[in-house]
Order: C-alpha cells, then sequence, then structure tokens
C-alpha cells in the first residue's frame, strides 16, 4: 500500500544522477517485484498438460502454513523477471579475403567451434563461395547452436506467431502473456526480434489498458519499466494506485531531471503526495487527480479501520 512504501522514497528518488539506473539494479528490481504483486492463484493457475488423478493431502495447521510458505516461495521463483538487455550489435568483420578461393564452390562453408561447456557466443565463421572469410551473423549464429546444442521449445525457422500481422490476432485473443513466454524461449534476450516482440505486446496492453493480463506474472515488471522508459506510465498509473507510489518513485529514479521529479525533491515529497506532484509531468493530468480524489477517501477509511 502507499503507506507501506514511503519509507522507500528517499532512498529511490535520490538515486545518482550521474548514472542512469539500470533494469538488472536492485533498487530497480525491489520496487518491479513489489508491484508485480504475488497472487498464488494466478501464478499455479492450471496449463494444458495431461491429465492426473488430483492428490489430497489431511494437515494439520502448522503444516498448512508451511506448505503456503514453500509455495510462496516458489511462485517469487517463478515470478523471476527476465532480463532487459540492450539490442545486440550486428556483426559484419570480415577475417580476409581469399581470391584464389573465388568460384572453388557454389556453397558456404561454416565453421563452428562445438566444444562443451563453454558459453553459446563461441567462435562461428563463414567461408563464402567469394572467397571471404567472415563472422556468421547473429542470425546465422543462432540457427547454428540451435542444430549443435538444441534448447528444447526453440525452432530453426521462428513460429508465424511472431509475425505482425498475427501478434494483432493473438492479442484480439488476450494472450499477451502466451506470447511473451514463447518468445522467451525462441529468441535470445539482446536479439532485435526479442525486443521487437516485447514491445508489440508491451504497446498493445497500454492501448487497451489490459495491465492485468500479465499482472502476477514474470513479464508484469518489464512492461512497467518499459512503460517508464517511455514516459507513458499514466494509465499504469490509473490502474494500480494503491502501488502507483511505487510506480512514480521508480519514474524519478530513470528521470531525474522531469519536472515531476525535480518538484517531488524540492518538496521532499512522499507517499500519496508524489502522485499529486506527479501530474506536472502527466499528459494525462485530469485523469490522475480524479482517480486519487476517489482513492484517497476509501485508503483513509481503508485505515482508520
Amino acid at each position: 500500500t502507499c503507506v507501506n512504501e514511503t519509507k522507500h522514497n528517499s532512498r529511490y528518488v535520490s538515486h545518482s544522477h550521474n548514472s542512469k539506473p539500470q533494469f538488472a539494479d536492485p533498487a530497480v528490481q525491489d520496487i518491479l517485484s513489489r508491484i508485480t504483486g504475488l497472487d498464488l492463484e494466478k501464478v499455479f493457475r492450471p496449463i494444458k498438460q495431461e491429465l492426473k488423478l488430483p492428490e489430497y493431502k489431511l494437515m494439520t495447521d502448522e503444516q498448512l502454513n508451511q506448505a503456503m510458505k514453500q509455495a510462496t516461495e516458489q511462485a517469487k521463483k517463478l515470478l523471476t523477471m527476465p532480463p532487459v538487455l540492450p539490442e545486440r550489435k550486428p556483426i559484419d568483420d570480415v577475417l580476409s579475403e581469399d581470391p584464389i578461393l573465388d568460384g572453388m564452390d557454389t556453397a558456404k562453408y561454416v565453421f563452428t567451434d562445438i566444444t562443451y561447456n563453454i558459453p553459446h557466443r563461441r567462435f562461428i565463421v563463414v567461408r563464402e563461395p567469394n572467397g571471404t572469410l567472415r563472422k556468421a551473423t547473429w542470425e546465422e549464429r543462432d540457427r547454428l547452436i540451435q542444430v549443435y546444442f538444441p534448447k528444447e521449445g526453440r525452432k530453426l525457422t521462428p513460429h508465424h506467431i511472431f509475425k505482425d500481422e498475427n501478434l494483432k490476432m493473438v492479442f484480439s485473443q488476450d494472450r499477451h502473456e502466451d506470447v511473451l513466454d514463447l518468445c522467451l524461449v525462441q529468441f535470445e534476450p539482446d536479439s532485435s526480434d526479442y525486443i521487437r516482440v516485447h514491445a508489440a505486446t508491451y504497446e498493445d496492453l497500454e492501448k487497451h489498458g489490459k495491465y492485468d493480463l500479465l499482472r502476477s506474472t514474470r513479464h508484469f515488471g518489464g512492461m512497467a519499466w518499459y512503460l517508464v522508459n517511455a514516459r507513458r506510465v499514466d494509465g499504469l498509473i490509473v490502474d494500480m494506485l494503491q502501488d502507483s507510489v511505487s510506480l512514480v518513485s521508480l519514474f524519478h529514479m530513470v528521470h531525474p531531471h522531469s519536472e515531476s521529479a525535480q518538484e517531488a525533491a524540492l518538496q521532499q515529497a512522499t507517499g500519496t503526495d508524489l502522485l499529486k506532484v506527479r501530474p506536472k509531468e502527466s499528459q494525462r493530468a485530469g485523469y490522475i487527480e480524479l482517480a486519487l480524489q476517489a482513492f484517497e477517501p476509501a485508503a483513509e477509511k481503508s485505515t482508520a479501520t
């Protein structure tokens, strides 16, 4: 709740202005984990698989509490957020030009280090029919590594679902989480396709205000991080007012020179006061102010009871 967030705000707002916060920073991960939520029923919801007979156990209260504690710990592991990385730079390194080999063959030759127990950023080169020896492109590397070291669920040719026209159809069925889960298996986190699919998914959720589809999933933090960096958190703030103090704190960490961040620092604003400062930066100021007016009396009543 907003009351519980207050003690964290000064630490978040005063984050060093010299370096932009990164997704993997502990303070960022702390905020994103808290606003993701921990709905055990959603985390452990049934998935499509071979039917098995249910298993029932008789437990004492102590055993039940222990089982709930273990389930909570397991749920936290399942909610571990996928990495957010900058897009990898194209590989266009030519190692040598050997005209003497030009025309010797019509096919390309690929040379791959297939030593086990080394990272998959291994050495892979391609000999072109014209004699050029170059490093393999990222697309070639991904395909070859999948051939030699198959990853379960990954295909040599990406599924048609990842085409833009097909994504729209899947989104209309509210299957955003399925798309992101499949994307994690198919693409590397720093690949252009991985970043494109995630951005398209987040944009559709933002457009239709369907944030709850990712709540209590491992993808909610990535969506919040994307919207914060895009400076478009108004809809999400209204959708999750009880946790919005954390979201605004994260916005101020990422954009310390924004008008609302500077005003919050000047006023030493904490708690719901941060939300009152937020409209200075907002494109939907009236929307947030009305939602906050409706929320504050309910929050005070809840605190009083």
